[in-house]
């Protein structure tokens, strides 16, 4: 068989895969999505333009490699006009079109990213990415794209990656969060995202069903849908959907403001709103601010005009800040955080304690979304990147409180004190009626 005859079996989403002409590929996507399938045509098809030139495959343990790559690598071959011979005691298969050979994949386990030294590659493919830590999964991509040394006419030395979005993990920390802060690694980085119900033709027919009858809600988005969950534990603002509280909301000139402002010396928080028809929307946010009047002058430079000697008030704005504000000192001791934002022009709505943590997050999820589906509070997710995230990925701590250790917290506590302020949980009284008392005389 030539090349030119191959018909390989490929979905919609495999196809697109394959098309891809980014230096690193990824193929996210759900179980039984014919993610190593495809993988496996990667290869496949690098050994039919660039003969000779080896490739590597990658995965958590040597035992997928036994047990996942070595059959489906020799399925896939069959279906490209090829044929396999697997060396276990070398960890290789070598590739061949009738007698023709046309190179060998060196397989290594990423259990320990040190060992993968000592060989050279024109191509990689790394399956099932996401199962490892994102430390041990950083340093094992490092190693592998040392071992990209082949060269060859035309050849563009990448990457294929094919996982299960486990979280928040190494995938999207490259393939999303990196290439939507450097937009130039677009180009670089390109990422398929496929369900299960994209391969239903290839699974047995009570497959789908299977997994629908033996996962919870959040796992089945990641499981069967492919998509990026947390999955480590319950997340804190459950009811927030990135889609469904999406909105494209900008401020308009002059247009009041409404900002949450968590205090935290190198890393405060705001999120601005807008009010739109008692729907409140975030339309931008300042992270990473060092203290209050750093805070300060962020905010004047982007919502009021400097007329080359002075801020001119164009738009009334409003802070809610942690209520903290009002006894911590910032720069100066002998003022407040509060008083520095009172005197520089805004005005300030601030309780005189913080709410209970629980009462703001369920004020929080009722915004989001209430008993009778009504989603009021939507969040710009273009303009408020970060706070999107920290939305999705913040999780509960065993204390019971909501975790801190990431940093997802700032952003959140920002916007949280604004909504909990402007919006909160009314708790409903139960009138009791009194019986009189009729008193002897």
């Amino acid at each position: 068989m030539s090349q030119s005859e191959i018909r390989p079996r490929l979905n919609v989403p495999q196809a697109d895969f394959l098309a891809l002409p980014h230096k690193f590929r990824a193929f996210v996507a759900g179980f039984g999505s014919g993610k190593t399938f495809v993988g496996c045509a990667g290869q496949c098809q690098h050994f039919w333009e660039f003969p000779k030139v080896n490739t590597g495959y990658f995965a958590p343990t040597y035992a997928m490699i036994r047990d996942i790559f070595y059959p489906t690598m020799d399925e896939v071959a069959h279906d490209w006009g090829m044929r396999t011979v697997a060396r276990e005691a070398n960890k290789e298969v070598h590739v061949y079109a009738g007698r023709q050979y046309r190179g060998t994949v060196i397989c290594r386990s990423m259990e320990k990213p040190e060992t993968i030294v000592g060989f050279k590659i024109g191509r990689a493919l790394v399956d099932e990415l996401d199962v490892l830590k994102k430390v041990k999964a950083q340093a094992a991509w490092r190693k592998i794209i040392a071992r990209l040394r082949q060269k060859s006419d035309g050849l563009l030395n990448g990457i294929d990656v094919t996982t299960t979005p486990e979280g928040f993990q190494f995938v999207h920390q490259q393939w999303v969060k990196e290439v939507r802060d450097k937009p130039a690694l677009a180009s670089m980085y390109g990422m398929v995202q496929a369900s299960t119900y994209d391969n239903e033709a290839n699974l047995p027919d009570d497959y789908i069903g299977s997994l629908l009858a033996s996962y919870p809600p959040q796992l089945i988005q990641a499981y069967l849908d492919g998509q990026f969950v947390n999955l480590l534990s319950g997340t804190v603002y459950h009811q927030y959907d990135r889609k469904l509280n999406n909105c494209f909301d900008a401020m308009a000139d002059g247009e009041a403001l409404h900002i949450g402002m968590d205090f935290n010396v190198g890393k405060m928080a705001a999120i601005t709103h807008v009010q739109r028809e008692n729907s409140p929307r975030a339309v931008d946010e300042i992270i990473g601010a060092y203290d209050t009047p750093d805070m300060i002058r962020q905010i004047k430079e982007r919502y009021w005009r400097h007329d080359g000697s002075q801020y001119l008030k164009t738009r009334e704005i409003t802070i809610y800040p942690d209520a903290s504000g009002g006894s911590r000192k910032s720069v100066n001791a002998s003022e407040t955080d509060i008083a520095l934002l009172k005197a520089a022009g805004f005005k300030v709505s601030a309780p005189e304690a913080n709410p209970p943590v629980k009462d703001r997050i369920n004020a929080m999820n009722a915004m989001f979304c209430n008993a009778i589906g009504e989603r009021r509070y939507l969040v710009n997710a273009l303009r408020c990147p970060t706070y999107a995230d920290h939305l999705e990925q913040q999780i509960w701590a065993e204390n019971g409180e909501p975790d801190k250790s990431s940093g997802a917290d700032h952003t959140n506590d920002a916007g949280g004190y604004f909504i909990h302020r402007k919006y909160p949980l009314i708790k409903p009284t139960i009138a009791r009626t009194v019986p009189l008392i009729h008193m002897a005389r």
